[in-house]
């Protein structure tokens, strides 16, 4: 079988060890030596240090501020009751208040009956308090959490899905960061709870473990976090207030992420967001290529609105601080939106101008590049962080592909924004219905 392998693969190696493609290879370095490269260690040494300031972590005090849970539903039906029940059996001794909020009640009449049903069981527990609110008409994921604000009583306000279930430590461990007045959010960790129900989800749970975990954490202790969390976030209510709640438009979650990082810049150092890898919540993604691409078109669709459209101004160093601005600039401007056509038209021109021998070889010392970085990031969060080593463990040999599941999406990005600027796909939004989001002052 090795034969074969080798047979298949010599035409690709043969031009790499004679040394015919490395001037073709060299032209792709200063690519990973001035922006890859550099990336992977900034995250590198932040979950370096964030290992050492978790095993140097002292003995609590005793901070257990009342908290509030803005549930946002619209048609979980009896899901809902595992993420009620998940929040109501946290190991929290303070005061947790749920407050679910079911969109459209009139049609989701079984979310809305799944969600009293809960009633009896929260009040039976101390400390826990269960409000359903129905909003009769449907106003869209925005209007649901505004109108939660107002039901509002806890210091901490946390915005979760309906459909996302949590680990009974989660309030515990997401809490303790606001006992700093410096923190002004914390994004919490997300996992795939269907990871095992195709190769598709188990994909996505390798990206979760990545982006999410691994690289959250990185960036969190440079306080360069790029996103809150819509399905999983907390914030301290007096910021909230100050930035007058979530607004209207899509991206929400991208949306007041930046509004809050535009006073990094005027605070002098005393705002924060943090990522948490052990605050965990687990969602279910997609089980076919074709869902997720179709929800990725969606989400990173929005992004350019975001970045050309609404926040152009807000890209400023004075507001964002140095470091924020240069990280929207590079992780998300750059990554998001530029780079995936940078990728299609080298990678065409590279067929178009040299052997496709050579252009093989060079994409594949591009693969081994990336997955060798790749196995090694896996590898030491799977030690340090990762805190369901089993299941870690059992998709390490989807690193083979991943690099490959990594540039379609890269690809699928690219597409994503040539639709929003060609067809505004930021209003055809799933999180609000079409008489909200006509209304809305974002064109």
């Amino acid at each position: 079988m090795y034969e074969y392998i080798l047979l298949l693969l010599s035409p690709i190696i043969e031009p790499i060890i004679s040394g015919d493609t490395w001037p073709l290879i060299m032209r792709f370095m200063p690519f990973i030596i001035f922006y890859e490269l550099p990336y992977t260690l900034l995250i590198y040494a932040g979950v370096m240090k964030y290992i050492w300031e978790r095993k140097r972590e002292g003995q609590r005090r005793d901070y257990f501020p009342p908290v509030s849970c803005i549930i946002t539903c619209y048609s979980e039906g009896r899901e809902v009751q595992g993420t009620i029940r998940s929040l109501t059996e946290q190991i929290y001794p303070g005061k947790i208040e749920l407050i679910a909020m079911i969109d459209g009640a009139s049609r989701n009449r079984d979310t809305y009956e799944a969600a009293l049903d809960m009633k009896d069981y929260v009040r039976g527990i101390e400390n826990r308090r269960l409000e359903v609110v129905p909003k009769w008409q449907r106003g869209g994921r925005v209007s649901n959490i505004n109108t939660g604000l107002n039901y509002v009583t806890g210091e901490i306000v946390f915005v979760l899905d309906g459909d996302t279930s949590f680990d009974n430590n989660m309030v515990e461990r997401a809490v303790r960061h606001f006992e700093d007045p410096s923190v002004a959010a914390v994004s919490g960790c997300l996992r795939v709870r269907n990871a095992d129900s195709s190769l598709a989800a188990s994909l996505q749970a390798v990206e979760y473990f990545i982006s999410i975990q691994t690289a959250k954490t990185g960036l969190s202790e440079f306080n360069i976090v790029n996103n809150v969390s819509g399905a999983f976030g907390i914030f301290r209510r007096s910021v909230v207030e100050l930035v007058r709640g979530w607004d209207a438009g899509t991206a929400e979650d991208l949306d007041m992420t930046l509004r809050i990082k535009q006073y990094f810049g005027r605070s002098n150092g005393k705002f924060r967001i943090i990522f948490d890898p052990e605050a965990m919540g687990h969602t279910d993604v997609p089980d076919t290529f074709l869902g997720y691409f179709k929800q990725r078109i969606r989400w990173d669709g929005d992004l350019p609105f975001i970045y050309f459209k609404k926040h152009w101004r807000a890209f400023r160093p004075r507001l964002l601080g140095w470091p924020n601005f240069i990280m929207s600039v590079l992780n998300g401007l750059y990554s998001q939106i530029v780079l995936p056509f940078i990728i299609l038209t080298y990678t065409l021109w590279l067929f178009w101008e040299y052997p496709i021998g050579y252009v093989l070889s060079l994409l594949f010392t591009v693969y081994i590049f990336y997955f060798i970085m790749l196995t090694v990031m896996y590898i030491t969060s799977l030690v340090f962080i990762s805190e369901r080593k089993r299941d870690d463990l059992s998709r390490i040999p989807l690193l083979a592909i991943f690099p490959l599941f990594i540039f379609s999406s890269r690809i699928n990005s690219l597409i994503a924004t040539i639709y929003e600027f060609i067809f505004k796909s930021h209003k055809d939004s799933s999180m609000a219905p079409w008489w909200v989001t006509r209304k809305s002052k974002f064109d």
